[in-house]
């Protein structure tokens, strides 16, 4: 290939396969930018300038691609909406970005008219009340410069805010070399023969880069809209793909699936299966690589940037650790004073990437609280080792502080998730008069298993063979599904926060 880039390889080669919709249907590079010009234009021709937000609220596949492409060539920041959002919070997204243009799918057709509220431009994929015909959007364009992608924090804790980085001014024809060099850590290159599987919603700033990058480097892009393991497995033969990016949530569901399922597919095209954005079991990874081999590789990274990786080798040897820094990227776990702390010590964990950087929008206190000269912090507890490889110990939010000892509920997570009754786990504090917190475990418990006295039993006498008293659960309490996004995302304060109604924790 003699050009990498969305439109040089659209002039260059047409009619090459960009996207793979989720119907089936291949949209080509040639039609795939000129929907991102025709969209780009219509912007500009609107009025929004370099620095203005457009939102979308649109599922998996090329339309969603397409205005994405169109900002990131106009200079405008786009905001992809998580969709399992109700219509108050993403009223709330909308006001906060500033939002200029809001796209939207039938779909979400009745969220999205209860939430456009005074957002000047409404387009819609489909019907939509209130919303034009995305078709209509239409105009030259002019005056290219490189946008960028705004994604908005979970808001494990109060409001969700939007990561937003400085506009480089760079030529988006040129693809960035730093996508380039991502990519490379995970031996992926603008050779012919690559193909990528998005099978995660692209709201996420992960699921969003690997569609984008791969598309830049001429790797098409197989979309699925709704995850499902064994059509998983299909497209992977099908199409011959060469790279995904997953969560431990699909892992399990793959492991799950029948044996004579699980072989009878043909993975050997698999170069790299990418995981992140959730701690994975280690009995779970584990089974992962026995099946699928060293093609297994781990990062742990933020939407604000920096990261580690670990091959399937090297965690083997060091079960549980996310990697050592990404070259050109640094990582220190600082005590509360501020200075390193000592090997095998916790402490919170802080990440450089080079000289990005990047703000809270609208939260310059919490911008301010997340950076340590040019580091930054999301919040995560952690030690390194000798070697210099990264553990995860938790998210400092959700360390449980009892009898003035702190306990990291991933630990007690891990633990439980092996045990074979054990779906899915979630472990926080609730309010103790003596001890400030005490430790209560929430259990997704496998299909057909029955829960009550008996289980609770089985499970604190697996736990205690292998964890300290102090860190055993004193209740356990049993669901049918915990609240996680389609990414993983386990969203414990829907579980905690009504313990702590009224009440103030120490952290």
């Amino acid at each position: 290939m003699s050009g990498i880039g969305l439109w040089n390889i659209a002039h260059q080669d047409p009619e090459r396969t960009a996207v793979v919709d989720p119907g089936g249907g291949v949209v080509t590079y040639g039609e795939l930018a000129a929907e991102a010009d025709r969209i780009g234009g219509g912007l500009q021709a609107l009025g929004l300038v370099p620095g203005d937000t457009v939102a979308m609220l649109l599922p998996n596949g090329a339309d969603l691609l397409a205005v994405e492409f169109a900002t990131l060539q106009t200079g405008l920041y786009s905001v992809p909406l998580n969709w399992h959002l109700t219509a108050a919070e993403i009223a709330y997204i909308l006001r906060d970005s500033g939002a200029k243009a809001f796209v939207a799918h039938e779909r979400f057709a009745e969220t999205a008219a209860a939430s456009a509220g005074e957002v000047p431009h409404l387009f819609g994929v489909g019907e939509v009340p209130g919303f034009r015909p995305l078709a209509e959007l239409d105009g030259p364009l002019h005056d290219r410069t490189s946008g960028a992608l705004m994604v908005y924090t979970s808001g494990t804790s109060g409001r969700p805010k939007g990561v937003r980085r400085p506009l480089t001014g760079a030529d988006p024809y040129a693809v960035p070399q730093v996508s380039q060099w991502f990519f490379g850590l995970f031996g992926l290159t603008a050779e012919d023969g690559h193909v990528h599987l998005c099978c995660s919603p692209l709201y996420h700033t992960a699921v969003m880069n690997f569609a984008v990058i791969s598309l830049q480097l001429g790797h098409p892009v197989v979309v699925m809209d709704r995850w499902d393991p064994h059509e998983m497995l299909r497209l992977i033969e099908r199409h011959r793909v060469t790279h995904s990016h997953m969560v431990p949530t699909q892992f399990r569901r793959l492991l799950a699936l029948p044996e004579k399922v699980r072989t009878g597919y043909d993975l050997s095209s698999m170069r790299v299966m990418i995981h992140g954005a959730a701690p994975c079991p280690h009995e779970v990874k584990r089974r992962m690589l026995s099946w699928w081999g060293p093609v297994v590789v781990e990062y742990y990274a933020a939407s604000e940037g920096g990261g580690t990786l670990i091959t399937a080798a090297d965690w083997l040897n060091r079960p549980g650790s996310v990697g050592q820094a990404w070259p050109g990227s640094r990582v220190r776990v600082l005590d509360p004073d501020g200075n390193d702390a000592a090997t095998g010590q916790p402490g919170t964990v802080y990440l450089q990437m080079g000289d990005a950087t990047f703000e809270y929008l609208g939260d310059a206190e919490k911008t301010r609280q997340s950076w340590r000269g040019r580091m930054f912090t999301v919040g995560d507890i952690g030690y390194l080792d000798d070697d210099g490889y990264l553990f995860l110990c938790d998210r400092k939010s959700d360390v449980i502080i009892t009898g003035g000892v702190n306990v990291y509920p991933a630990e007690i997570e891990g633990e439980l998730s092996e045990h074979p009754a054990v779906a899915d786990v979630a472990v926080f504090g609730i309010p103790h008069e003596e001890w400030g917190e005490e430790i209560k475990a929430v259990v997704q418990p496998e299909p057909g298993v029955p829960t009550g006295p008996e289980l609770t039993a089985e499970l604190q006498a697996f736990l205690a063979g292998r964890l300290a008293k102090f860190k055993l659960p004193r209740s356990v309490d049993y669901v049918e599904e915990l609240p996680r996004d389609p990414n993983g995302k386990l969203y414990k304060r829907l579980l905690r926060d009504p313990y702590w109604a009224g009440r103030q924790r120490a952290i």
